[in-house]
């Protein structure tokens, strides 16, 4: 007999449905038992007794126990092989240590409601103490490593991203599909009518219910409207309406699939979430057009091979179908695309990585798969003071959560305690100098290499989704005029009393779409969470007489940059918390004069015009007046009031100078 292999792989899958998780798992296993073939060795597969052997080259199968399901995966396999084990469908025994565990994405997490009950609590349970015990996990996608990283409280560093490949399509032979063919609806004249496909489950994160909501509209174009999809029990049950143009095959083979993908107009695939989005893949690489959600992981699959919509915009939807049946042009190039872009993800690529961590979980550098594309480098900017217990927190999520990994990190302060322990942080960049937003982000710009391609500011209490660099480098990248980004706030705790990091993670921890994944513009940044192309900032800067308040630095910032040309924008996609920690903030005094001084200032500059100016002067004084008899706790109002009469009595005089917002005397709050 061939020598064994130093691991074996948990073969419970193959007693399963075959979903996009288990065709996964049968493409690497297979691979690495022609792989173990190849040198004269086999694989053990260790399945429960119920499972058949499905005879893989190079593999050696051995049913173990007498259970099946959980309970003995977490009971009688870890008995039955004491050695290294390697799971691939999302869960393994927690008892054991030394095992590989694919993760393939966080969606119970995110969208809990799409499964059912017990389901939810067991993948709850498990799968972080896996992440806690597992020498090495790994998952599909970029966007799945962060979320991953996020709700099992691990750094994103540590996760092995090795994705689907398409591959397995060549065994696909659609002259041998018998329900398809059968199915189809055809013209009174015998001619198969025009249709869109869809693939999935009815599970809700896979938007079906966008499909058939605009299955009207598709039969004013004599359009069918083909679902292709077993129902598995994991998933809670959603009604599908019955119209005449709506086809739900249920379960069909791969060669029935591949009969569909050579005829359908286009796949159409409006989920909410993807680990990976298999189907997508599996549509580009047999040459059949993509309408692809533009949301999580889709975005790094489809490139800019696909056509993207807002899974909340059903006209999207209708325009591109429209268009793809109105232009040959556009299909043939979207085929084209396609089968290019597929190119990237490889089950060999996938396998060798696989072989890395097997023989070492713990090595840094494993097989980099062709679909990890480099994104625009990025340096992020933290302007800091006297905040040092903020700062560290703040930084410690950043590090660890991104999914793209900013190549320079530079925290701004005044004196070295402001950073506390991020002063002795490997990958952390810390400048001191002389004090005041605009100067301290001057002194880290001049210090960002020119190899750079953005630079990001964030503000020491703002709290960005995994994502947010990732989807800020994606568009910068699509986009070579966009100069400025700014991501979407969906708490903002400066309006009220301020988030603790606890309620940060709580909301960031949920699943917050987006009404419109499209770009907002024009759109001027805001503080907390913005980025610029480096080639474009140039030899600009922050100017430094705005010693305070720091949201109309930025605004003059972005207009003197704006008057050079290019696009702002912000991307509702890029999510964060802005915190609003009170500790340390300006005090009222001061910032009720620059409220007044600052938008005059920036008026004879050109970067405020004068219905701006007008707009901010009555909204900030008339707020402090009325509030000023009974403020807020959180909120300086008479303070910043004084600050506001102090202001106007100065431009009486044609007094403006921002600068002396310093000068005034720091008055206790009332």
């Amino acid at each position: 007999m061939a020598d064994l292999e130093a691991f074996a792989i948990n073969a419970r899958f193959f007693g399963q449905p075959k979903t996009g998780v288990q065709r996964y798992a049968r493409s690497v296993t297979q691979l690495l038992g022609e792989s173990a073939a190849a040198r004269g060795k086999v694989v053990p597969l260790i399945a429960p007794f119920d499972v058949k052997d499905p005879n893989l080259n190079g593999t050696l199968f051995r049913p173990a126990g007498n259970s099946t399901g959980h309970l003995w995966e977490q009971l009688t396999l870890p008995r039955k092989w004491e050695g290294r084990l390697l799971n691939l469908c999302n869960t393994g025994p927690i008892s054991k240590r030394d095992q590989v565990i694919c993760i393939h994405d966080a969606n119970t997490f995110l969208m809990p409601e799409s499964y059912g009950a017990r389901f939810r609590i067991l993948y709850k349970t498990i799968q972080p103490l896996l992440a806690r015990n597992s020498a090495r996990i790994t998952t599909v996608s970029t966007y799945s490593a962060g979320k991953i990283a996020y709700h099992l409280s691990m750094p994103v560093s540590d996760i092995v991203v090795l994705p689907n490949g398409y591959e397995h399509i060549y065994s696909w032979d659609p002259g041998q599909a018998t329900l398809a063919p059968k199915l189809l609806r055809r013209f009174p004249d015998g001619q198969e009518r025009p249709f869109v496909l869809a693939l999935g489950s009815r599970a809700r994160h896979k938007n079906l219910g966008l499909l058939i909501g605009i299955a009207e509209e598709l039969e004013k174009l004599n359009i069918d409207l083909v679902i292709v999809g077993a129902k598995v029990n994991i998933f809670s049950s959603d009604s599908v309406a019955s119209r005449n143009n709506i086809r739900h095959l249920g379960f069909v083979t791969d060669h029935d699939l591949a009969f569909l993908l050579g005829r359908a107009i286009c796949l159409a695939f409006p989920s909410f979430i993807e680990g990976f989005g298999l189907p997508v893949l599996e549509a580009m690489a047999s040459g059949c057009p993509v309408i692809s959600s533009d949301r999580t992981s889709l975005l790094e699959i489809c490139g800019n091979a696909a056509l993207l919509a807002s899974p909340t915009e059903p006209s999207r939807w209708i325009e591109h179908i429209r268009a793809l049946i109105e232009s040959d042009a556009l299909r043939e190039d979207l085929i084209a695309r396609g089968k290019s872009q597929a190119l990237m993800f490889s089950w060999t690529d996938t396998a060798k990585g696989y072989i890395d961590l097997m023989n070492n979980p713990h090595v840094k550098k494993v097989n980099r798969p062709r679909a990890l594309i480099d994104l625009p480098s990025v340096a992020v900017v933290i302007a800091t003071l006297g905040r040092p217990r903020v700062l560290s927190q703040t930084l410690q999520r950043i590090l660890d959560r991104q999914t793209h990994r900013p190549a320079v990190v530079i925290v701004s302060c005044v004196r070295p305690e402001d950073v506390g322990e991020v002063a002795n942080w490997e990958r952390v960049n810390v400048l001191t100098g002389p004090p005041g937003l605009a100067a301290q982000r001057n002194r880290a710009i001049s210090a960002i290499p020119e190899e750079i391609d953005i630079i990001v500011f964030f503000d020491d209490d703002f709290v960005p989704s995994p994502d947010w660099l990732r989807l800020c480098a994606v568009e910068f990248q699509n986009n070579d005029d966009i100069v400025g980004f700014t991501g979407g706030v969906i708490a903002d705790g400066i309006k009220g009393p301020g988030l603790t990091f606890d309620e940060t993670d709580r909301l960031l921890s949920k699943c917050y779409p987006a009404k419109s994944s499209r770009l907002i513009e024009p759109f001027s940044p805001y503080g907390c969470n913005m980025a610029f192309r480096h080639s474009a900032v140039g030899d600009l800067r922050f100017d430094e007489r705005l010693v305070l308040y720091g949201w109309l630095e930025d605004r003059d910032f972005g207009a003197a940059l704006a008057a050079r040309g290019g696009r702002f924008v912000k991307c509702p996609e890029a999510q964060g918390v802005h915190m609003g920690v009170k500790g340390g903030r300006i005090a009222g005094d001061q910032l009720g004069y620059s409220q007044i001084i600052n938008p005059i200032y920036m008026f004879r500059k050109g970067t405020m015009t004068f219905l701006q100016v007008i707009d901010h002067l009555f909204r900030n004084f008339l707020s402090n007046l009325l509030w000023s008899v009974a403020p807020e706790a959180f909120i300086d109002r008479r303070g910043r009031l004084r600050g506001n009469l102090r202001g106007v009595l100065d431009l009486l005089f044609w007094r403006i100078e921002p600068e002396h917002a310093l000068k005034i005397r720091k008055k206790p709050a009332e």
